[in-house]
């Protein structure tokens, strides 16, 4: 049986910890030399019959402190602590799924047991041993064999402060996911979120497709787009802005229900919810409008929060939010007049919105960019219940229909929930000369010197002179609705290898 010593404090190379870098590093390369001269391989090909951790601890949790039982498992992971106490020790294992003590002792692995007593921390093992509770009551392994898997060059973080550099966080991200176990379970959880939506998707007779990242023209959003050269086709082709126009064309092709599940691509700023490259859903269903894209979206994000965190409620800034439907629904004419006292469709001229505001607009700033900044600047922050922001001004959407009963006005919402937009949905424009005309006056937009306007599509306008049915269609954030789920405040927290600059 085990020690009462099995949760002594660590002993595990402190002076390590506080060595310098080269110096560490160049003992540990030193110790993978003297791995192999005594026939030990450092990198071998494969570890068989391995069990997660996490099943181990499942299939006992009813054993007894101080019980032992004759079940041999073999399982494999990081080294993330280590207590010496001569003849036996105790090691810590970490995998993916969790973390399980072992014991080792000399009476049971003679030399051996020296040599893995010997391993850095971060060295990467696979062990076989029989499961017994110690008399503290954690589950363990005693260890009666084990096999190096991979050998740790670089010490891995302090594991008593964690790794909280931000910078070194989001720059490498590996030592991130070593150290603090919140960051692997944030991405499990967005890897989650992407599962229960496909599936919710496909179980709804949506199609999953993929359309090009590298376009001739780009559209579907209004932003600036990266621009790359083709050496072979000796031209430029843009890396998409956003999946829609294709989507469409698909809708005008007879799928009826399809989505994409990818990357777009902005040539934007950064901030805490921007990153230059983004995860985005879009879908688009024939035969539907921008309510019926309402409930879909309502329903899903509320059944993709229940398969992920277990409810509907998620917590942020204090505020508990329950994401089930009904969500509210809101003009954004009233949205803006509720909180800064301007009705903008009194106000239809840039002139006379910016005399209004008080602000001497940039010239490139048409009216659509300055409704667009009231809506960001004086609402967004207040819309923390889950809230459809409903009509927009035709301006501000070249690609959605104009409302059925309201003169000026297209069928579009965006969903905000804690304090930022998550969604985006049109009742799609299916007529190609209002298309066309749309166009025409994102091209008034592009003169006056807005380089997120949206260019001219002839081959788009040539796919809807074919004819498409009435279609719904929606744009949902991956990172940001990870974000809302696990209560985090930053894209960078939820996006594995954000950018960063030099």
């Amino acid at each position: 049986m085990t020690s009462a010593t099995d949760n002594n404090p660590e002993n595990e190379n402190d002076s390590e910890r506080n060595a310098d870098e080269p110096a560490v590093l160049a003992e540990r390369r030193a110790k993978l030399e003297r791995l192999r001269e005594q026939g030990i391989e450092p990198f071998p090909h494969e570890f068989d019959g391995r069990v997660e951790i996490a099943e181990v601890r499942a299939a006992h949790e009813g054993l007894e402190a101080g019980e032992e039982i004759d079940v041999s498992y073999r399982v494999a992971g990081r080294i993330t602590a280590r207590r010496d106490m001569g003849r036996s020790a105790f090691i810590d294992l970490v995998d993916r799924s969790g973390k399980i003590q072992l014991q080792s002792r000399t009476n049971e692995l003679g030399d051996r047991h020296d040599l893995l007593v010997g391993l850095d921390l971060g060295d990467i093992i696979g062990v076989e041993g029989t499961v017994f509770r110690s008399r503290r009551g954690e589950l363990s392994l005693r260890i009666t064999d084990w096999v190096l898997l991979a050998k740790s060059l670089r010490p891995p973080p302090d594991k008593f402060h964690g790794l909280e550099d931000v910078e070194v966080r989001y720059r490498h991200r590996e030592l991130d996911l070593i150290a603090n176990e919140e960051v692997r379970e944030r991405f499990i959880a967005r890897a989650k979120a992407i599962s229960a939506i496909r599936r919710w998707l496909d179980d709804r007779g949506f199609i999953e497709v993929e359309t090009p990242v590298l376009q001739p023209i780009y559209g579907g959003a209004l932003a600036r787009p990266f621009i790359t050269h083709h050496n072979a086709l000796d031209r430029d082709f843009y890396l998409r802005i956003a999946t829609e126009l294709y989507l469409k064309r698909c809708i005008v092709g007879g799928l009826e229900r399809v989505y994409e599940l990818g990357k777009d691509f902005r040539n934007e700023g950064i901030s805490f919810k921007h990153n230059p490259e983004f995860t985005m859903l879009e879908w688009y269903e024939a035969y539907a409008d921008y309510e019926d894209a309402a409930k879909r979206l309502e329903e899903l994000v509320a059944h993709v929060a229940q398969q992920v965190l277990g409810t509907t409620v998620v917590e942020r800034d204090g505020h508990k939010i329950d994401l089930a439907p009904p969500w509210r629904r809101v003009t954004l004419r009233d949205a803006i007049r509720e909180e800064t006292g301007i009705d903008i469709m009194e106000h239809p001229t840039r002139e006379q919105l910016a005399e209004a505001m008080g602000v001497e607009p940039d010239p490139q700033e048409g009216w659509g960019k300055l409704v667009d900044g009231l809506l960001s600047k004086a609402v967004e922050p207040k819309l923390i219940e889950p809230t459809f922001v409903m009509d927009y001004p035709v301006e501000m959407s070249p690609f959605a229909k104009r409302h059925r009963t309201e003169e000026g006005l297209v069928e579009r919402w965006e969903a905000y929930v804690g304090g930022f937009e998550i969604a985006n949905a049109f009742s799609e424009l299916n007529d190609p000369d209002e298309q066309r005309r749309r166009f025409e006056q994102q091209a008034e937009e592009i003169a006056r010197g807005d380089d997120e306007a949206q260019p001219m599509d002839l081959n788009y306008i040539q796919a809807l002179e074919a004819g498409m049915p009435p279609t719904g269609g929606v744009g949902l954030g991956i990172d940001r609705l990870v974000m809302l789920l696990t209560g985090t405040h930053s894209l960078r927290e939820v996006v594995l290898f954000p950018a960063m600059r030099d």
